[in-house]
């Protein structure tokens, strides 16, 4: 299921307004809700971009035509260093975009089609054999962002397709350090308890955490 993009939300603040009769007495009190306060989406386009974050969200149960199933999830994150913006810190940040994959490479999985036409070829045999999607990390891309509305009538931004970089054009240096999350090498459960609740909730979900949990038991 697609998530909306956290700086989507809307924050509705109720506006309580009295009414005076003539004479100045108060002849009842009306609760309206003010215009929505949106933040700032990712613009529609292409833009540059570069990933620089990968969170292996783990093994997830979903349901299609009543039947349970079961994807390894993968979630990747882009800059786009020309889009930079006040977010409260000592400079401007470039706004970031995310993208989430079932952890395969079959010929018409996702994860594949977009890689292949990020890397500008098809993947080879060694690739299939030994691909690292860590190796994805500072790679830079031109990606395009589509706007749709969410089943509560929100906005959000999302990523269409990914695309190797134009001739002659070159991406900014990265800006954010790169970033993983994995069961193995990278895992930090402080910075789970630090992210949005549904990201919380769909990690904890996973077979990958339960385990991870089970041998901090026994250390």
């Amino acid at each position: 299921m697609q998530k909306e993009n956290i700086m989507n939300r809307k924050c509705r603040t109720p506006l309580i307004e009295a009414k005076l009769s003539k004479n100045n007495k108060m002849k009842g009190i009306v609760i309206k809700g003010s215009s929505p306060t949106k933040r700032e989406i990712v613009p529609s386009g292409t833009h540059i971009a570069r990933c620089y974050s990968m969170i292996h969200i783990g093994t997830i149960e979903w349901e299609y035509q009543g039947e349970k199933k079961f994807s390894n999830k993968v979630r990747l994150t882009f800059e786009l260093p020309n889009e930079l913006r006040d977010f409260g810190g000592d400079k401007e940040q470039p706004m970031v975009i995310s993208k989430e994959y079932t952890l395969s490479l079959h010929e018409k999985s996702n994860l594949r089609k977009d890689f292949e036409s990020w890397n500008g070829a098809g993947m080879t045999t060694q690739d299939l054999k030994s691909f690292d999607i860590t190796q994805l990390l500072g790679k830079p891309a031109m990606i395009s962002i589509i706007h749709k509305l969410s089943k509560g009538g929100n906005e959000f931004a999302q990523i269409g397709n990914l695309n190797s970089m134009t001739k002659g054009v070159d991406c900014p240096d990265q800006i954010n350090p790169n970033f993983i999350f994995n069961y193995e090498s990278a895992f930090d459960e402080d910075w789970i308890e630090g992210q949005p609740s549904w990201i919380q909730e769909q990690i904890k979900s996973t077979d990958e955490y339960q385990n991870k949990l089970n041998q901090a038991k026994f250390i």
